[in-house]
């Protein structure tokens, strides 16, 4: 019955991508049957499939990028989801229903994925322009790509899978870890020469999707994952050189509605309200990061879960530091949070502009769950559009930016690499001077990591997969948590998944019991 049900999600996933996108053509395909009547001849079809590509791709589950991020030292769970605060402390639960659900929202875009290859691949052959199908498939490439990294930074080793066909994945073996990441680098090989030669929010077809340079950024990713500083400065230093890329001038207002389409950002998954106050709208659940009470400006602007909190570390490592722009950004205070920072005689003295209310006039209150609300994924409330309510509606979701290319270029020069491109000095240094910093000279690991801890703190489990990298675990020893590189660097399979394929129970990926 698993297996069946398994299959049958996978089948409705995919076939719900061939008609993702319908409203997006004067020509729907609803009338169609994809598995009989399809039309290959006419091409205008890749297009209505590389935009239901982009449809599964943003309509990321909410419970799966807090799974990715919720382990390192700059965020805690918070709430009643106890399990999840358990796996913020590594202690795992393989029967957690969070694990499974993200391993089958993951594997299920990208097996939709595949299946949206190989009906572009039928395409292809009538295509006047094949170029147009080859770089469909090479963004289609890309976020497969991403994905898999997501997953491979949770798990380690993983069955590849390489089609569409769900069957496929019960005989195949569990790859080692270096394995994966080598074919997501090799992966974005294939796809970079046919994607588009330009800043993401400079294409026409499709505002904002991928082109070369994101393919090149998740290569960097994976090999920074591999530790091939080499591989990470080249890839990076390429979009670096491209001189196409910008660091936005206001910190704050890119995580905003002004941050939409950024010329900072390289992927970012997209959500609109479409201009009106009622009606059609395709929406991220911020709710869950968003703080239980407040009294926002806007009146009947509805409030969030409580379920994420910064952590107590981090906010004082950013005071120490000096910063204010990252972490008014980065942090939204209440009043409880503020005396327990002030109750540390070291931070008795705290900056006037730390108080419960936003610079954009919502009030923060007091609220059982958490101390402390992640600013980036804050929405004021005066940006709503008027009749809508829901927290953060209308705010797209970052998922890779430029600066995180500088500091990754910068992360790879300190620990070994060589470049063409910029210095590793120049590099955090343009990250530095837009948040207020004054400039370093001699930067070393130390300074860099610490660089991207104050600039990407609540950003995808980036601090994590950092110290864990460097072997810096010790600063995960915080606020009575215990780190154990041998079982805790990976979840454990999900049982449900250990239940469908066996393969699973017969490797050990280090996820505790």
């Amino acid at each position: 019955m698993k297996t069946f049900r398994i299959s049958t999600l996978l089948l409705v996933f995919i076939m719900g991508l061939l008609s993702a996108c319908d409203g997006y053509l004067e020509d729907p395909l609803e009338n169609r049957d994809p598995t009989t009547d399809t039309d290959y001849t006419d091409t205008s079809g890749m297009f209505s499939i590389a935009l239901g590509t982009y449809d599964v791709f943003y309509n990321l589950q909410w419970e799966t990028f807090p799974l990715i991020s919720v382990r390192g030292d700059d965020v805690n769970a918070a709430g009643d989801q106890f399990p999840l605060i358990e796996t913020d402390e590594f202690r795992y639960d393989r029967s957690f229903w969070m694990y499974n659900s993200t391993w089958l929202n993951l594997y299920s875009d990208i097996i939709s994925f595949h299946a949206a290859i190989e009906e572009i691949e039928k395409y292809k052959e009538f295509a006047p322009n094949p170029s147009e199908a080859d770089q469909y498939i090479a963004e289609i490439k890309v976020l497969i790509g991403f994905e898999f990294l997501q997953l491979a930074r949770l798990w380690g080793d993983l069955i590849i899978p390489t089609s569409s066909s769900t069957f496929e994945l019960y005989d195949k073996p569990v790859e080692d870890r270096e394995v994966v990441l080598q074919y997501i680098s090799d992966f974005m090989d294939e796809a970079i020469p046919d994607l588009p030669d330009v800043r993401p929010n400079q294409r026409t077809d499709i505002p904002g999707g991928v082109t070369r340079y994101t393919g090149l950024a998740v290569k960097a990713m994976a090999n920074l994952e591999l530790e091939n500083y080499q591989g990470v400065a080249d890839a990076t230093g390429e979009i670096i050189n491209s001189g196409v890329f910008q660091l936005a001038d206001d910190y704050y207002q890119l995580f905003k509605i002004p941050g939409k389409l950024s010329d900072e950002n390289l992927l970012e998954l997209q959500y609109s309200d479409f201009g009106q106050g009622s009606g059609e709208r395709e929406a991220y659940l911020y709710a869950f990061f968003g703080p239980q009470g407040w009294t926002p400006a806007k009146e009947g602007a509805s409030p969030g879960w409580g379920f994420w909190e910064p952590s107590l570390k981090y906010v004082k490592f950013m005071i120490e530091r000096g910063e204010e722009e990252r972490l008014e950004t980065s942090v939204l205070f209440t009043d409880r949070g503020i005396e327990e920072i002030e109750s540390d005689p070291e931070f008795s003295d705290l900056p006037d502009w730390i108080n419960n209310t936003t610079r954009d006039g919502d009030v923060i209150n007091d609220y059982a769950r958490a101390r402390f609300t992640s600013g980036k994924h804050y929405l004021p409330s005066i940006q709503l559009i008027d009749g809508r309510n829901s927290y953060g509606s209308n705010k797209n979701f970052i998922a890779i930016r430029y600066a995180e290319i500088l500091l990754m270029h910068a992360e790879a020069i300190v620990s070994g690499a060589s470049s063409s491109s910029i210095s590793a000095d120049e590099a955090v240094n343009l990250v530095r001077e837009r948040a207020g910093m004054d400039p370093l000279t001699g930067v070393t690991l130390d300074d860099v990591l610490d660089e991207k801890f104050a600039e990407f703190g609540m950003e995808w489990g980036i601090r994590f997969y950092d110290l864990v990298r460097h072997g810096r675990t010790s600063e995960l020893d915080y606020g009575g948590r215990s780190y154990e590189e041998a079982n805790d660097r990976f979840l454990p399979y999900p049982l449900e998944q250990q239940d469908i394929l066996p393969q699973l129970r017969d490797v050990d990926n280090n996820g505790g019991s």
